[in-house]
C-alpha cells in the first residue's frame, strides 16, 4: 500500500490542484467562444454593413468587436499567468521528493543510478507546464464548437473542415509513435554527456596535472557528437511533423476559401461566410497545430513523471516512528551483510559484534577488506542484506532519519563539505544554529585555534566541497562536524589520511573525549596512530570479522600468526612503538 503511495506521488500532486485545471478549462471555454468574435464581425461586415452602407452600425459593431477581443485578450494573459503559477506549485510539490531522492538514492541503486536526475525530471514538468503545450490541451475539447459553427454555414465545408481535423489528429499520433524512440536516444546520450562532463568538474586537478584532459575532451566529444546526431533526428522528426501540419493548415484554408467561393457563386452562401468560416476552420485546428510543435515537450514531460513515479515507488517508506531516548548503553551489530547498492556483489557477511559506552573500537585490515561499508553499514547510509544495527537494542530503522543523524556523528573516508560558512559546515546547517556548541565541537576537534586564525573566523566561507580550505583543514572541519551536538556514536573511516603530528594528537584528545563522556567511537584506520586511543580492535578481512576483542589479545594473536593477519604490519607497528 505504501508503494502504491508513493508510485502516485506525480498524479496526487496534480491531483491537489484539480481545482486550478478546472478553473482553466472553464477559462478557456469562454477565451474559444470569445474567439468567435472575428468571424462573427467578417460576417456581419460583408453580409449586412456593406450592403447597407450603414457608418453608426459599422462603428457600433467595431467597438463591440473590439470590446471583446481585449476581453479575450486579457483572459489569455490570465491563462497564460495562472499556467506559470501551477507549473510552480508543481514544482514546490515535487522538488522535495526530488531533493530526497537525490539523497536516498544513491544508497538504494549505487553507481548506476543518477541521482540529480529526480531534479531535471521536475524541471522537465515545469517546463513544459508553463509553455504552450498545456493551451493546445485545453483549447481541443473545443474544437467541436468552431466545428459546429462551420458546418452551420456550410455542411460541405463543414466536412472538409472534420477531414481536415481528423488528418492532423493522425498527423498528431503519428509524430507520437515515431518520436518516441528518437527522445528515448537523446535523453539516454545526454545522461552519458552530463556524467563526463560532471567527472571532468570533479576531477579538473588530474586531468591538468596528468595532462590527460586533451583524452578526456576527445572522449567528451565523441558523446557530444552523438548528442547532437540524436537532437538532429529528434528535431528533423518534430520539426518536419510540424512544417507539415502547417502547411496542411494553410492548404485547408485557402481551399475553404476556394469552396466557399464556388457555393457563392452558386448562391448557396454569402461572402461573409467565407471569410467567417476561413477564421474558425483556421482556430479550430490550431491546437493540434501546436500540440505537434509542444510535442517533445510533452513526450519529455510524460517521461519524467514515469519516472518520478517509478524513484518515488522505488524508495522505501520513511514512516513517522516513535521518538525514541538518546542511546547511551551500547553498540550491537547483529550478523550484518552487505552488498553494494544496486547489485549482488557482497562486500560484508556475517560480521557481529558488540561495544559498550565509552569505548573506541578500532577496525583495520587490508585495503578493499571491507572497512568502509562496514562504517556505511553502522551509519544507515547502506542498507543491510542480513542482520541488524542496534543503539541501545534499538534497529536504525526504529528511528527517524533526521532524528537518528543526531545520534551519529561520521566522518567519511571522503570528505564532503559543502558551499558555506564554517560556522553551517559544523553545525550541520541547523537553521539557528547553537553557537556554544558549533566552539564545543570545534575545541573537541582542536581547530578552534585554527578557524580563529582565518579571515572571517567561523562566517568565513569555505566554497565548494571547501575548496579555499587545505585536505587537512578539511578533515578537522569535518571531524568537529561529526563531534557537533555530542553524538553517541561516531564513526571515523581514516579520519587522520590528511592530518600532521598535531592534527593526529588533536584527534587522539577528540576521540578520548567522546570516550569519557560515555559515547562509543568506530575508527578506521590505515596508520597506526590510532590504535593508542582503542579499548577494542576488529579486524576485517575478506569481507569477513578475522579478529575481534580488547586491543592487547588481539594484538597477541595476530603477532603469533603474521601469515593469518592482514593487518599485521600495522599492529607489528604499534606494538613496536608500545
Amino acid at each position: 500500500m505504501a508503494r502504491e503511495k508513493k508510485k502516485s506521488a506525480v498524479r496526487t500532486a496534480a491531483g491537489a490542484l484539480s481545482h486550478i485545471v478546472a478553473t482553466l478549462f472553464v477559462v478557456s471555454g469562454v477565451v474559444n467562444v470569445l474567439a468567435l468574435t472575428g468571424s462573427f464581425y467578417m460576417l456581419q461586415v460583408y453580409d449586412r454593413i456593406l450592403t447597407s452602407h450603414s457608418v453608426p452600425t459599422l462603428v457600433a459593431l467595431s467597438f463591440l468587436a473590439a470590446i471583446l477581443f481585449l476581453f479575450q485578450g486579457g483572459l489569455e494573459v490570465l491563462r497564460g499567468q495562472v499556467l506559470v503559477r501551477l507549473a510552480s506549485r508543481m514544482d514546490r510539490r515535487l522538488t522535495p521528493l526530488a531533493h530526497d531522492a537525490v539523497m536516498r538514492l544513491r544508497s538504494i541503486t549505487g553507481a548506476q543510478g543518477n541521482a540529480v536526475q529526480p531534479i531535471r525530471d521536475v524541471d522537465a514538468i515545469r517546463t513544459f507546464l508553463s509553455g504552450q503545450g498545456p493551451v493546445a490541451i485545453l483549447d481541443m475539447p473545443w474544437m467541436p464548437l468552431y466545428l459546429a459553427f462551420v458546418f452551420i454555414l456550410h455542411p460541405v465545408l463543414g466536412g472538409v473542415t472534420v477531414f481536415g481535423a481528423l488528418f492532423l489528429i493522425g498527423l498528431t499520433l503519428l509524430t507520437e509513435r515515431l518520436v518516441r524512440a528518437p527522445s528515448e536516444a537523446a535523453m539516454t546520450v545526454s545522461r552519458r554527456r552530463w556524467a563526463i562532463a560532471e567527472a571532468s568538474d570533479r576531477n579538473a586537478e588530474v586531468l591538468q596535472a596528468m595532462g590527460f584532459g586533451s583524452r578526456f575532451s576527445r572522449q567528451l566529444e565523441t558523446v557530444n557528437a552523438e548528442h547532437v546526431s540524436a537532437n538532429e533526428r529528434l528535431s528533423d522528426l518534430v520539426g518536419g511533423f510540424s512544417s507539415v501540419s502547417r502547411i496542411f493548415r494553410l492548404m485547408l484554408q485557402s481551399a475553404l476559401l476556394g469552396i466557399g467561393a464556388y457555393l457563392t457563386i452558386k448562391g448557396e452562401m454569402t461572402a461573409g461566410a467565407i471569410i467567417a468560416c476561413s477564421i474558425a476552420a483556421s482556430r479550430a485546428l490550431a491546437p493540434i497545430e501546436v500540440a505537434i510543435g509542444n510535442w517533445r515537450g510533452l513526450a519529455a514531460a510524460r517521461r519524467a513523471a514515469d519516472r518520478l513515479d517509478a524513484v518515488f515507488g522505488h524508495l522505501p517508506e520513511k514512516g513517522s516512528p516513535l521518538l525514541l531516548p538518546p542511546p547511551c548503553r551500547s553498540l550491537k551489530v547483529e550478523h550484518i551483510s552487505v552488498a553494494v547498492p544496486g547489485t549482488q556483489t557482497a562486500i560484508l557477511s556475517g560480521v557481529a559484534f558488540e561495544v559498550a559506552a565509552g569505548t573506541v573500537l578500532a577496525v583495520i585490515g587490508p585495503s578493499a577488506a571491507g572497512k568502509s561499508t562496514l562504517a556505511r553499514a553502522l551509519t544507515g547510509v547502506w542498507p543491510l542484506s542480513r542482520g541488524a544495527v542496534r543503539l541501545d537494542g534499538a534497529a536504525l530503522a526504529s528511528w527517524a532519519p533526521d532524528e537518528l543523524g543526531r545520534h551519529i556523528g561520521y566522518l567519511p573516508q571522503d570528505v564532503q563539505l559543502f558551499d558555506g560558512s564554517i560556522t553551517e559546515n559544523i553545525a550541520r546547517f541547523e537553521e539557528r544554529p547553537d553557537s556554544q556548541r558549533v566552539v564545543a565541537a570545534s575545541a573537541a576537534a582542536g581547530v578552534h585555534e585554527m578557524v580563529l586564525r582565518l579571515s572571517e573566523g567561523y562566517e568565513t566561507r569555505i566554497g565548494e566541497g571547501g575548496s579555499v580550505l587545505s585536505a587537512g583543514q578539511r578533515q578537522r572541519i569535518a571531524l568537529a562536524r561529526a563531534l557537533y551536538g555530542e553524538p553517541f556514536l561516531v564513526v571515523l573511516d581514516e579520519p587522520n589520511s590528511n592530518l600532521d603530528a598535531d592534527g593526529e594528537k588533536a584527534l587522539i584528545d577528540a576521540m578520548e573525549g567522546v570516550k569519557a563522556r560515555g559515547g562509543v567511537v568506530v575508527v578506521i584506520a590505515h596508520r597506526p596512530s590510532v590504535l593508542t586511543a582503542a579499548d577494542m580492535v576488529a579486524v576485517i578481512g575478506g569481507g569477513q570479522m578475522t579478529a575481534f576483542g580488547p586491543k592487547d589479545d588481539v594484538l597477541r594473536k595476530v603477532l603469533r600468526q603474521p601469515q593469518k593477519a592482514p593487518a599485521a604490519a600495522i599492529i607489528g607497528s604499534e606494538a613496536n612503538k608500545a
